[in-house]
């Protein structure tokens, strides 16, 4: 069972620990092993003893545990010699300040406190392994560090061309500023003014399915909404698509990220329902695409594409959103996994009108959505 820190993988070296320590009946979360790996980062490590006392303070969550901890660090760090024990004793003044060995080299441990041992660099990040997991996988430990990370995020909204000209240093003559600045001089033109081209936020539309199959994946994706809202209130507009269509853009708008999904929770009717995307679309388009929410805009639905309903409709629907959008992305949750193709009725009916097909079962898949909602 023992296996030396010093190998090749620092961090899975200690994951491994916190594996054995879990076979051993100490209650380990992910959350607790995210604080692990960070206090072995934050920690100047140059002896077992403060690897033993980062993983005893973040590990054990109860008196029991402290003998299985105990008997577990043993095994795995030190290698077993038949008729010793090796206490975990380290008397030595705490090092200065740097990231240090975990063990020795040839992995025998830190027997002998006054040898000198080069350091080995054991940084680990909870949060970056916490990227790439699927969002339906996650414990509620894991989930409420998501919710923090989710906040974080600082979507760019995408730009567009805009008539109105901007003063510049270079591009075209401005004459009404030139004669302005003229009249200020006496008559005398002593500077010709240019003016330029300027950008103003393309509008975005988000559509996220609420049925049952999204469940898993429906409070991340309003809570990404949340932060594309409030970066972009004017030009952002959000729609929750199941069995109808639901504006929740103003729930959206408030501050507050618990307050703004309690208050879009209450606004929406069919939640975890079923799933008839023809005919939301169809509402969409006809309310509000027509009439500017989607003309030029950024459209982005979240589904996995389970249409119980008609899906030649569905492809008419897509083919009109279209013609209306500069860009239409579907984000499919099931898009990243290994072995998915494209194959569901709503997917295959919609595919020849999209522009992009993106994964969006985790933080690492929905920061490369702000990217391509940037770049559009």
């Amino acid at each position: 069972m023992s296996a030396p820190v010093a190998e090749e993988d620092p961090i899975r070296a200690l994951v491994g620990f916190t594996v054995v320590l879990r076979h051993a009946g100490v209650a380990v979360t992910t959350d607790r092993v995210s604080a692990f790996l960070e206090a072995v980062d934050q920690l100047d490590v140059t002896s077992r003893t403060q690897t033993y006392w980062a993983g005893r303070l973040t590990l054990c969550s109860d008196p029991d545990d402290v003998p299985r901890y105990e008997r577990a660090f043993a095994d795995w760090f030190t290698p077993p010699r038949a008729g010793s024990r090796t206490e975990i004793v380290d008397r030595r003044p705490p090092p200065p300040a740097r990231l240090a060995a975990l063990t020795s080299p040839n992995g025998q441990g830190d027997v002998d406190s006054s040898a000198e041992e080069p350091p080995l660099l054991a940084r680990a990040s909870g949060s970056e392994l916490l990227r790439h997991r699927d969002l339906a996988e996650l414990s509620a430990a894991e989930r409420e560090h998501l919710r923090r990370l989710v906040a974080l995020l600082k979507p760019e909204p995408p730009q567009r061309p805009s008539r109105r000209l901007r003063p510049a240093r270079r591009g075209a003559p401005d004459p009404h500023r030139t004669l302005r600045a003229a009249l200020r001089d006496g008559g005398e033109i002593r500077e010709l003014r240019r003016r330029a081209s300027s950008t103003r936020p393309r509008k975005v539309v988000l559509l996220v399915d609420v049925s049952g199959s999204m469940e898993p994946y429906a409070d991340a994706l309003l809570r990404f909404a949340h932060v594309v809202v409030r970066r972009a209130p004017a030009s952002t507009e959000v729609f929750t698509i199941g069995t109808r269509l639901t504006r929740v853009t103003r729930e959206l708008r408030m501050r507050d990220p618990e307050r703004a999904l309690a208050a879009t929770g209450r606004a929406i009717p069919d939640w975890s329902g079923g799933t008839r995307l023809g005919e939301v679309l169809r509402a969409f388009v006809d309310r509000w695409g027509q009439r500017g929410a989607a003309r030029r805009a950024v459209v982005v639905m979240f589904s996995d594409g389970w249409e119980r309903g008609d899906t030649e409709l569905l492809g008419a629907q897509c083919a009109r959103l279209a013609r209306l959008a500069h860009q239409v992305v579907w984000v499919n949750p099931h898009a990243g996994k290994d072995g998915y193709a494209p194959v569901q009725g709503g997917i295959v009916a919609a595919l020849p009108h999209l522009n992009e097909l993106l994964a969006g079962h985790s933080l690492a898949t929905l920061e490369r959505l702000l990217e391509v909602m940037r770049h559009a």
